[in-house]
């Protein structure tokens, strides 16, 4: 089920707007949780979370591979065809997603990304869970 944070409705959509050819934007906690969206459905955007959270820990363990990382994962971006997928790390335990169409600015989607996280701070943040219940 997807909790909505509706103060960063706006902030989302801000993004969206700023950027041709963004499809959907989502927030999701590592564990997978969507915790806001903008242009995505709630089943949609519970799919995508849950994608994603299976890819940050994919990303974090590659990363671990590498000698001088600490084995977080800062941004994913899959192309595919008819688009593109972008995953940033946006705050502790928190990430900022979208899917985009084939045409999108890559550079001013991760300028514009880099942005929203920056503004959001820590509303971004989502501490752990235990027993399905925020700590």
């Amino acid at each position: 089920m997807t909790q909505r944070i509706s103060s960063m409705d706006w902030m989302l959509k801000d993004l969206a707007a700023g950027v041709p050819q963004t499809r959907h934007v989502i927030v999701l906690s590592a564990d997978g949780l969507c915790v806001a969206q903008y242009g995505a459905d709630t089943d949609t955007a519970d799919r995508l979370a849950a994608a994603c959270a299976g890819l940050q820990s994919l990303a974090g363990a590659v990363a671990a591979e590498l000698p001088r990382s600490e084995g977080r994962m800062r941004l994913v971006v899959i192309e595919m065809d008819g688009g593109f997928f972008y995953l940033m790390a946006a705050g502790d335990g928190s990430y900022l997603a979208v899917l985009a169409d084939e045409g999108v600015d890559a550079g001013l989607m991760g300028a514009q990304m880099r942005n929203l996280v920056t503004r959001m701070g820590e509303h971004l943040s989502s501490p752990p869970r235990h027993d399905g219940q925020p700590a």
